[in-house]
């Protein structure tokens, strides 16, 4: 049996693999300004965590700079109150349009966006009408493609809205508006046909009991 030696074995230098450098934590100073450009693209509600782990500082750093971010919108610093606000929403935090600003900017979207929709936005508004409540991970799944803009450009049209936040997932739930029922110059939503003649076989990516 040959003798077993302790001498270290030479490896090439090009199989030799070293680990990516670990990301450099964001200065404390520019932690506030980090999370609110992550939470200007964020299309579905990030908790304390998730953030934290983006901006590589611990959660209570995260935690401290979404309050004075918080206030800092609320006005509550001597600034002045934006027409916006970050709000908690399902455990995760976001963007939102201020309430008394509402009405404003559903006329606003109607009168700015007078052209049509693409056949992507009118495929994912069919799934949303029939489906409501459904989220957006569930319409990626019927279409088979990511939907995430198109379901910006269905919400800036008020053609959609969210109706609630799921306590487990943190996802948003959808569904459609009033201003759809106008467009389509129906009453409800149940005045929509019925699908499952248009499908091969009525149950493709809907339930049996939809329309």
């Amino acid at each position: 049996m040959p003798e077993r030696s302790d001498e270290p074995i030479d490896r090439p230098a090009d199989v030799v693999t070293s680990l990516p450098p670990e990301p450099e934590p964001v200065p404390a100073p520019d932690v506030p300004r980090a999370l609110e450009a992550i939470l200007m693209v964020a299309d579905e509600p990030q908790s304390l965590v998730n953030l934290a782990a983006a901006v590589h500082v611990p959660v209570g750093t995260v935690r401290r700079a979404i309050a004075e971010l918080v206030a800092d919108y609320d006005g509550e610093r001597g600034g002045v109150r934006r027409g916006f606000e970050l709000r908690e929403v399902g455990g995760g935090w976001r963007f939102y349009v201020r309430a008394d600003h509402d009405a404003l900017i559903a006329d606003y979207v109607v009168s700015q966006n007078p052209t049509k929709l693409s056949q992507a936005a009118l495929e994912t508004l069919a799934v949303i009408a029939y489906k409501q409540p459904i989220s957006r991970g569930a319409i990626a799944s019927i279409r088979a493609v990511n939907v995430d803009s198109v379901v910006r450009t269905l919400l800036g049209r008020g053609l959609i809205t969210e109706m609630f936040t799921d306590s487990e997932t943190g996802a948003i739930n959808y569904g459609t508006t009033d201003l759809l029922l106008t467009q389509l110059g129906i009453n409800a939503i149940e005045e929509l046909p019925r699908i499952s003649p248009l499908l091969d076989d009525g149950r493709e990516g809907f339930d049996s009991d939809q329309h």
